[in-house]
């Protein structure tokens, strides 16, 4: 059996090899031409880094301090899974957060 014979789609490359757009591939291709300069774009040091400095320390900090001294009669499952889950997360989200740019 052939790729012929099955009726399916056979692939032709000679088809787009033209060069020329095709339907719906009309893009806006400027930015290739003269593309932005990463020192050109707007990257100080804002409140938004301040706000992240903040996490970093409770995550790395705070937390686990409060892990350490965390008394032994209440749950361990709270000091050892949720004590330090929370300040993961809120670190990966604040830190996506404070990265991207509007």
């Amino acid at each position: 059996m052939t790729s012929s014979d099955d009726g399916g789609y056979v692939h032709d490359p000679a088809a787009f090899d033209d060069g020329e757009p095709r339907d719906g591939d009309e893009s806006d291709d400027d930015w290739v031409d003269e593309p932005d300069h990463p020192a050109a774009a707007d990257r100080e040091f804002d409140w938004r880094g301040w706000v992240l400095v903040g996490v970093i320390v409770f995550a790395f900090i705070v937390s686990p301090t409060a892990i350490l001294l965390w008394p032994p009669s209440v749950s361990y499952f709270f000091a050892l899974l949720i004590l330090p889950m929370a300040p993961a997360v809120v670190l990966a989200i604040t830190a996506v957060w404070a990265t991207t740019r509007p």
